[in-house]
């Protein structure tokens, strides 16, 4: 059979944490240009007066709204594949090629199961797990050891990692999902303002994930049915995250580490269009950072509902601010809530000694075929 072998000896929480960096890396690009992608389209839609450039009846609309339309499909197909990476790498991390595959496949069944990040996040560490479980238990005769890595490992770790997500974490995650939904739901008739920090909150805590996921979508569902507050909210505290961490890093970039630093830029852009998992690195990075996103989240939130800003459409980017009632309160209340986060932000981070960790970075395990 085979081996994987690491270059050092490593703690378990020193192995998780590179794991998930190791995730997070290869997830970027991908983020990075869905959001770009979706910018430009909706960005050029707003020209038009379109607010919903994504909706499927500008298919067969003029020429150049449906070469937009499309220019968003492109960005949404691309930021579809960020839970399939980032749990196909965190395999990676723990058992390298063989742990590509059942990562990958993890990630999507997470997303199909409606886990969201924290899903594939689980999903990935499954899978490389379980990889690395099924290389050392498994014993093959020599003639057959170079079957290992490219059949019984990529085949048995794929069909017990998708077990395990359908049957054992899928469904308690999912559940939970359905319930926090119920719950904000039965909330719309409770103080407003209460109602924006709980949402602001949520939608700041996993950026992305199954508790952000279930605040946007109760508040979309609220605003089919003409309730404003929640979507405000929710469209406010998506973009507070990534800018106010964005503008940490250009305000002393010394602060955070090497890895880091270039993410900052990319998160301002990101949070100024609308995509929150620009933060994502950084509240893995370092986890206090979590309740500093609720904190600013919130704040923010409760500030424009309660301040009487109206956002009538499901957008968050800045190409929709100037559409919101009452936006000078709009882009005020997303300055204070960024800012909470930002003057966070650099007091958690404390520049060298998190460098100095990031540098002593274990290597990746290497996989050699046994003699």
């Amino acid at each position: 059979m085979a081996k994987f072998q690491a270059d050092n000896q490593q703690s378990t929480g020193v192995e998780i944490k590179n794991a998930i960096m190791t995730g997070v890396s290869w997830m970027l690009p991908f983020i990075i240009a869905g959001a770009v992608l979706m910018g430009i389209a909706r960005i050029g839609a707003s020209f038009y007066g379109i607010d919903n450039i994504w909706d499927a009846s500008y298919e067969q609309a003029d020429t150049v709204i449906r070469l937009l339309h499309k220019f968003d499909g492109f960005g949404g197909l691309a930021l579809s594949l960020m839970l399939p990476v980032v749990a196909g790498y965190i395999s990676f991390a723990l058992a390298n090629k063989p742990g590509l595959a059942p990562g990958m496949i993890g990630g999507l069944l997470a997303g199909n199961l409606g886990t969201g990040f924290l899903g594939a996040l689980a999903a990935g560490f499954v899978a490389g797990y379980i990889v690395r479980a099924l290389n050392r238990y498994i014993k093959l005769p020599k003639s057959l050891a170079s079957a290992g890595p490219i059949f019984i490992l990529p085949v048995g770790g794929t069909l017990l990692t998708c077990v395990v997500m359908a049957f054992f974490i899928g469904s308690p995650l999912a559940a939970l999902n359905h319930s926090m939904e119920s719950w904000l739901m039965s909330m719309s008739g409770t103080n407003r303002i209460l109602l924006a920090a709980v949402i602001g909150g949520m939608v700041g805590f996993d950026l992305g994930g199954p508790v952000n996921k279930a605040a946007v979508t109760t508040a979309m569902a609220l605003l089919a049915s003409g309730i404003f507050d929640p979507n405000t909210a929710a469209q406010v505290a998506i973009i507070i995250p990534p800018i106010g961490i964005g503008v940490a890093t250009l305000i002393w970039s010394s602060r955070f580490p090497l890895s880091l630093r270039e993410a900052g830029k990319a998160s301002t852009l990101m949070g100024l269009i609308g995509v929150s998992e620009g933060a994502i690195p950084f509240a893995l990075s370092n986890p206090r950072l979590i309740i500093i996103n609720v904190i600013g989240s919130a704040v923010g939130a409760a500030m424009a509902v309660g301040l009487g800003s109206i956002n009538h459409a499901p957008i968050s980017g800045f190409y929709g601010w100037l559409a919101v009632e009452k936006w000078p309160v709009y882009v005020l209340s997303i300055a204070c809530g960024s800012a909470i986060i930002t003057f966070g932000s650099l007091l958690i981070f404390r520049g060298e000694s998190e460098s100095q960790e990031l540098k002593k970075e274990v290597k990746t395990p290497k996989f050699k075929a046994s003699r």
